[in-house]
């Protein structure tokens, strides 16, 4: 096995989870698991903690799943994969929670075009409370209108 095959791995699954999660936001978020998003649009709490912060543990459970296979069964591509999912999941925090929706107050000014059209998008999607009429589900990659003036 060599560097570079580990490499790509560990950068096929981070840009594979974009893709799972437009998929698991846009199909289980609002969709099936509903009831769990549904306090990320419309707060029905004073608390920080949200329901809809149970898909980021799940998706954590499923990083630490790949760790042990490649710790405790020896299973090479383990590690790579784990560290994918761990750092869209870092990413993740740090790009929706931080710096879109200011659970913690960081990063306020960034005012550069990607940073701006991140922020218009996540605020297209919001816009909607309901389940449904949706757009926009990504996270990193937005279509290219939210970056226009």
């Amino acid at each position: 096995m060599t560097t570079l095959l580990w490499i790509l791995v560990f950068l096929g699954t981070f840009a594979a989870m974009e893709g799972m999660a437009w998929f698991t936001h846009k199909y289980i978020m609002h969709g099936l698991l509903w009831k769990l998003h549904k306090d990320h649009h419309h707060k029905d709490h004073s608390h920080w903690w949200e329901r809809n912060d149970l898909f980021f543990i799940f998706y954590a459970l499923v990083s630490i799943g790949f760790f042990l296979l490649w710790r405790y069964e020896d299973v090479w591509i383990g590690l790579p994969i784990g560290l994918g999912i761990l750092a869209y999941g870092i990413t993740y925090f740090t790009v929706h929670d931080i710096f879109i929706h200011q659970r913690f107050k960081m990063f306020r000014n960034a005012n550069n075009p990607y940073a701006k059209g991140i922020r218009r998008a996540h605020k297209m999607h919001h816009k909607h409370l309901g389940k449904d009429d949706g757009e926009c589900f990504g996270m990193l990659f937005v279509p290219s209108k939210y970056f226009k003036k």
